[in-house]
């Protein structure tokens, strides 16, 4: 599902990874992660897809609201456990949306 965001600006954390083999709780912590964020100040939405790679875009109000997301207890545990088994490689770059525009068929 496409987030619905407001009009520009605002911000985007784009968040990728390549997995290990390791499941361990994953997908329970992935949904919990969505949960938690959503109740956070500032959150505008999420869109995620994963294959080879997961891409996973969250969108926010402010840079404050993003570094209160990412200061949250329960999203740090959620991050350590990432960097000891989920994870192979991540990369989260965060952007200022500046304009957007889309389609959608009626």
């Amino acid at each position: 599902m496409i987030a619905n965001t407001p009009k520009p600006p605002y911000y985007a954390v784009i968040f990728t990874s390549y997995r290990t083999d390791i499941d361990n709780g994953y997908g329970e912590m992935a949904d919990r992660m969505v949960e938690l964020g959503s109740q956070m100040k500032g959150f505008l939405g999420i869109e995620s897809a994963r294959n080879e790679i997961g891409i996973t875009v969250s969108y926010w109000e402010s840079l404050e609201d993003i570094r209160n997301w990412k200061q949250n207890a329960e999203h740090q545990i959620a991050q350590q456990t990432g960097r000891k088994e989920w994870y192979k490689a991540y990369k989260t770059r965060i952007c200022k949306v500046e304009r957007d525009y889309g389609f959608e068929q009626e």
